[in-house]
Formats: C-alpha cells, sequence, structure tokens
C-alpha cells in the first residue's frame, strides 16, 4: 500500500513533528508499505493519508479528502491541536471531522475530545530503541532539559528553580535545543551569565543529545502543553527519572500517580522536587521504578502494532 506522511515541519527539522513523521514511514515500510514524507500534499496517488497537525495540514486533508473521498484519511493531533486550536480555530475543528481515524500520543489526550471524536481516535504512544545508558558524572548530579527554546515549553523554569536550591545542593542543568528566534537566544545567555549552574547547550544532532540524556540523572520538561513528548518516551527508554509540570499530556505519559509533578511556571515547586530527587535515596528510587513500569508504553514493536492494527481497522 501507499502511503502519504504529511507534517508541517520541513525535511531536515529536529520539531517533534518531523521526528514522529520520519519514524512512522520507518516502522509502515517495515510492514510492507510505501511511504512518501511531505510538507503539503503535492496530489501524487496514495491509498491513504497520515497528517499531523490538524490547523497547520488542513489544506492538504480538504485536497486528499476531495480527490479521494473514498480513501483513508488518518489526522495524528498535535499539542498545539489538543490544547489550543481545537477550541479556537475552525480549520481544525474541520480537519477532525473529515478525518476517518485520528491518533493522540498519550491516553488524557483523549480528554479533550467530544464522545463523538473520541470514538474515532486510538492512542500510539511514541517509541524509542533501547538506549545505553552510560555512568553518570560523578562531578556534580546532571539534570537535562530537553527542548527548543519555545514559549509553550516554558524553557527557562529549570533555570530559574536553581536559585532556590540549598548551597549543598550538587544540581547542574544542561540545557539541549535550539532556539526560535533571537530574543530567546538572548535570554538563554543571560542565564548562564546569572547562573553558573545553568548550561545552554544550542541544538545537538539528535544521537549526542540523546547521549547526553542518557547519562543524567533527572530530565526536567516544564511544557505549558505537550501532545505526548518525545523526549519522556526517551527518558522512559534510558531509565532517567523525569520531572514534570502537572499538565495533560505529561500525566498521559507518565501516569495519574507519579510522584514527580510540580504546578506548571512553579519554580519553587520545582526547585523541592529537584532537591528531593537528590537528597533523597528512597524518592530517587521511587521515580526510577515509575518510570521503568512505563518504559512498555515506548517499544518499536508495540507503536508498530498498533500501526498495523490502525491499517487494518481502515482496510
Amino acid at each position: 500500500m501507499k502511503i502519504a506522511i504529511v507534517t508541517p515541519a520541513a525535511a531536515g527539522s529536529r520539531h517533534g513533528n518531523r521526528n514522529t513523521a520520519a519514524r512512522w514511514a520507518s516502522l509502515l515500510r517495515k510492514l510492507g508499505h510505501r511511504v512518501a514524507i511531505r510538507v503539503s500534499w503535492d496530489g501524487t496517488a496514495a491509498d491513504a493519508m497520515i497528517a499531523l497537525h490538524a490547523r497547520r495540514s488542513y489544506d492538504s486533508l480538504m485536497r486528499f479528502r476531495q480527490a479521494c473521498p473514498q480513501r483513508p484519511l488518518v489526522l495524528a493531533l498535535t499539542g498545539t491541536d489538543l490544547y489550543r486550536d481545537i477550541r479556537f480555530d475552525a480549520s481544525a475543528r474541520e480537519s477532525m471531522h473529515v478525518a476517518d481515524r485520528m491518533i493522540v500520543l498519550q491516553d488524557m489526550g483523549l480528554n479533550a475530545l467530544s464522545p463523538m471524536l473520541r470514538r474515532k481516535t486510538r492512542v500510539i504512544y511514541q517509541s524509542v530503541r533501547s538506549v545505553r545508558r552510560p555512568p553518570p558524572l560523578k562531578s556534580c548530579f546532571e539534570v537535562a532539559v530537553s527542548g527548543h527554546l519555545r514559549e509553550e515549553k516554558d524553557p527557562f523554569r529549570a533555570a530559574a528553580a536553581l536559585q532556590h536550591l540549598p548551597v549543598a545542593s550538587r544540581i547542574r542543568v544542561v540545557h539541549m535545543g535550539g532556539a526560535m528566534n533571537e530574543d530567546m537566544a538572548r535570554e538563554a545567555r543571560q542565564w548562564m551569565a546569572r547562573q553558573p549552574a545553568y548550561r545552554w547547550l544550542g541544538e545537538l544532532e539528535h544521537g549526542q543529545a540523546l547521549r547526553r540524556l542518557a547519562r543524567s540523572r533527572l530530565m526536567v520538561i516544564s511544557s505549558r502543553m505537550e501532545g505526548g513528548a518525545n523526549v519522556v518516551s526517551e527518558a522512559l527508554a534510558a531509565g532517567v527519572p523525569v520531572i514534570a509540570s502537572r499538565i495533560s499530556g505529561n500525566i498521559g505519559m507518565l501516569g495519574g500517580h507519579y510522584a514527580g509533578y510540580y504546578p506548571v511556571a512553579d519554580e519553587k515547586g520545582l526547585a523541592r522536587l529537584l532537591w528531593r530527587a537528590e537528597s533523597d535515596p528512597a524518592f530517587y528510587r521511587r521515580l526510577k521504578r515509575q518510570c521503568a513500569a512505563r518504559r512498555y508504553l515506548v517499544s518499536p514493536q508495540l507503536e508498530m502494532g498498533n500501526l498495523k492494527k490502525l491499517l487494518a481497522e481502515l482496510f
């Protein structure tokens, strides 16, 4: 079968949507399908389309539906879709209604949808191949932040938390991710100048970023909205405990009873959790144990099996 995947993130981009599209293309090819990834649908014949982003892929969705009314159309909802656009944007809402099936990347995503839309939506967690975990640094308690510098990510919350840690803390925050504009880059440099325990590395090659994450003792995800962050999948695969903002997308990844949540945009709450993870071995072991219990969700075999099952429903 020939499948068109549409994502608004261009080739060479390291944005999450492009990574998701590339991984799905690889898994679908292993299942025997031919797959082409495009920023927008160019009219090339396809037996089915999978489009990421309800608002930004609207034109491609509508043109495919008009040209191929009997062929399956699948819409994958991103974090900005679920937690912003579908509330206010008519094109995003129309995209959902024309899709034959929809995908959300964690089970709490279903709660953002009406019962009618929920019935045609499937949960498919993003997978990560097994990650070898190197020994952590002995010179400090290294904490990773992995994500682009965007407002939705609340990117400097971990840097702000450092000033609220006890003097005895050995925490060092290493931030990996590109700045989306010069203002964000300037702010990152200002944080480094006034907070020696914070270091912004900029955008790294994916393998290098994954190795830095894997050697860290903790990962912080401080986002204001997430559809189901791939960096959380990476942390679970690497066995790195997570400290996360208490938002729907993170709860859907880590579970409702996870011990490592702090209130959104609360650097003091984040600092308390960071210090507790550093200073309380029993709490740190609890975070590791809870993350290990969710690791099965990010297996490539499970993701491929769920994609296969989705296609079987449509054909």
